[in-house]
Order: C-alpha cells, then sequence, then structure tokens
C-alpha cells in the first residue's frame, strides 16, 4: 500500500500561513471512483481514501510509514519565488 506525505497548498481564501505548518500522510488508492446511480453520489471500494493523518513533521510522518510498512512518497512543498521591488520602480 502506498501512501503520500505532503503539506497542503495554501487556500486562496488564506492570507496567513498558519495551516501550513502541518504534513499529512494520505493512502493513494489504485482503485477508480465510481458514481452511485440513484443518487449521482461518488464512491469507491477502498476505504483508506478516507484517512487524512497529520503530523508536526516531515520526519515524524515518514518515520509512521516505515514503521507500518507503507511505502511512501515525499511530496516537497513549492517556494515562492518573491519579486522585490521598491516603490519607486512602480510609478514611472
Amino acid at each position: 500500500m502506498s501512501v503520500k506525505i505532503y503539506i497542503p497548498a495554501k487556500n486562496a481564501m488564506q492570507s496567513g500561513k498558519g495551516n501550513l505548518k502541518k504534513w499529512y500522510l494520505e493512502h493513494e488508492s489504485k482503485d477508480t471512483k465510481y458514481i452511485e446511480p440513484i443518487m449521482g453520489w461518488t464512491g469507491n471500494a477502498d476505504t483508506n481514501r478516507q484517512i487524512k493523518l497529520k503530523f508536526d513533521s516531515k520526519e515524524e510522518a515518514i518515520k509512521y510509514a516505515e514503521r507500518n510498512g507503507l511505502e511512501y512518497k515525499v511530496i516537497e512543498p513549492n517556494k515562492p519565488s518573491l519579486k522585490l521591488q521598491s516603490y519607486a520602480s512602480t510609478l514611472m
């Protein structure tokens, strides 16, 4: 069974970086999703997709995966590129 370890991307409605400090471990499903014909809900036979574990550090998440014999991949967060400009350059 494989899992991915990641920090979620910042929400568009979020100005701060408060929720970007936790690492998540989430199971990857090999089963395809299906649409239930009566209600139109999306379903999946793999119940592990519902599990999302939260860790304070990447190392804790990796230790958990190794201790439980899970194959894991770590997705590193993208670093934002800062474009530094002086205020005067916007007026010219």
